[in-house]
């Protein structure tokens, strides 16, 4: 009998982690390796948007850039490198980062040059493979296992790449090679900007165990939070935690967790993903339980949603509010529109209607999100209508 832990687990969950276990006696690093290997390339464009910008206004380089509109309401949407040396980040308020630099330079974003510049480098891909799963304007993942054929390796290909990118575009990109997607990524970040780096298999496991758990993608600040609370400061601390605990501390993540702790990762490049939704969330350090505060906290969370359907191009007719109450209660509360739209304002309105029907609150909030969906082509039109499930 597979023993979970003393906390009562549902029957989905250990099932769930008993055939897990049984997975990884079958599939073991070692193993792993030895089977045939892919080769991933990461690629991420450096500071993307402020280097177009600098690119086009020679008056901006070397000087700190942010992406945005300045002013009470307005956000960040990206930050040049100089900048980010003062501590400006994407989705600061833009009244933060202008404190925070007073020599900020603003300048209006041109989505439509960024789109046309990311085609430009969707054309370099596709010289070297046709397994490209873009994540946003600036960042995709490409699946060379097929074009390394007659002693072409993986690190010559992003080396073209990048070569090619700079050529076509006259910006950096930066590039991480390894066996899976989750390595790749980490390479690419691991030495920004205009950088290369390799992660082979023999070496994946080691070099994750080196890591802080805040590098890894999908650890975001309350579960890196979390997880130094529980003495997981690292890759190694985290490899070295049974999977059952995991299970009892982070239930359906846990299986993700345990296994990129040790340098797995089976997610195939997928080009033909379709996106349903673009969303963005965050958790409050103090519960929120007044309207007026929830409302402001907002903001930012649409301004990010809004950011990233201008990056790819979407417009959706469905609002989508998340609230997750102090006790880790959710619900959920959308309202479909006849028409799509990506404003921010439209947004904030119908986001702020649906949080208004849930106050007074019944407990304090830790979570508010957003989302968007119902793209165009994707659902049938039909008159406007308030859903609440």
């Amino acid at each position: 009998m597979l023993s979970i832990s003393d906390r009562p687990k549902s029957y989905f969950e250990i099932c769930a982690t008993s055939a897990y276990l049984q997975r990884m006696t079958s599939n073991s690093p070692e193993k792993a390796v030895q089977e045939e290997v892919r080769r991933i390339i990461h690629v991420d464009m450096d500071a993307f948007f402020a280097s177009v910008e600098q690119r086009d206004h020679p008056d901006l380089r070397g000087k700190p850039v942010a992406v945005g509109r300045d002013q009470a309401r307005g956000v960040v949407a990206a930050a040049s490198y100089e900048a980010r040396v003062f501590g400006v980040r994407s989705a600061m308020p833009s009244v933060t980062a202008r404190r925070q630099c007073p020599d900020l330079i603003f300048a209006p974003p041109r989505f439509e040059v960024y789109r046309a510049v990311s085609t430009q480098i969707h054309g370099v891909f596709r010289r070297f493979t046709d397994l490209i799963e873009p994540l946003s304007l600036d960042e995709a993942y490409l699946d060379v296992t097929q074009a390394c054929t007659d002693g072409v390796t993986a690190t010559e290909i992003a080396q073209d790449i990048r070569k090619g990118i700079l050529e076509v575009t006259g910006l950096t990109a930066s590039a991480g090679v390894s066996y899976n997607k989750f390595l790749a990524k980490l390479a690419s970040d691991q030495d920004k900007p205009n950088g290369l780096t390799v992660i082979t298999p023999r070496k994946g496991a080691d070099f994750v165990a080196s890591l802080p758990v805040g590098r890894f993608n999908g650890v975001g600040p309350v579960t890196e939070a979390k997880m130094k609370n529980l003495g997981i400061l690292t890759g190694a601390d985290l490899r070295d935690k049974h999977l059952t605990f995991l299970v009892e501390h982070f239930g359906s993540s846990a299986e993700r967790y345990h296994a990129i702790a040790r340098g797995i990762d089976d997610r195939p490049v997928r080009p033909d993903r379709v996106r349903k939704s673009v969303g963005a969330e965050n958790t409050f350090a103090e519960d929120i339980t007044e309207l007026e505060v929830a409302s402001a906290q907002l903001e930012p969370i649409i301004a990010k949603v809004v950011t990233r359907c201008a990056e790819k191009d979407l417009a959706g007719r469905t609002v989508t509010l998340k609230v997750k109450y102090a006790d880790f209660e959710q619900i959920t509360r959308r309202m479909t529109l006849p028409t799509s739209v990506r404003d921010s304002e439209v947004i904030m309105s119908v986001a702020r209607e649906l949080l208004g029907g849930e106050y007074p609150f019944r407990k304090g909030i830790r979570l508010l999100g957003v989302s968007v969906s119902g793209f165009e082509g994707k659902e049938p039109q039909h008159e406007a209508q308030l859903e609440l499930f």
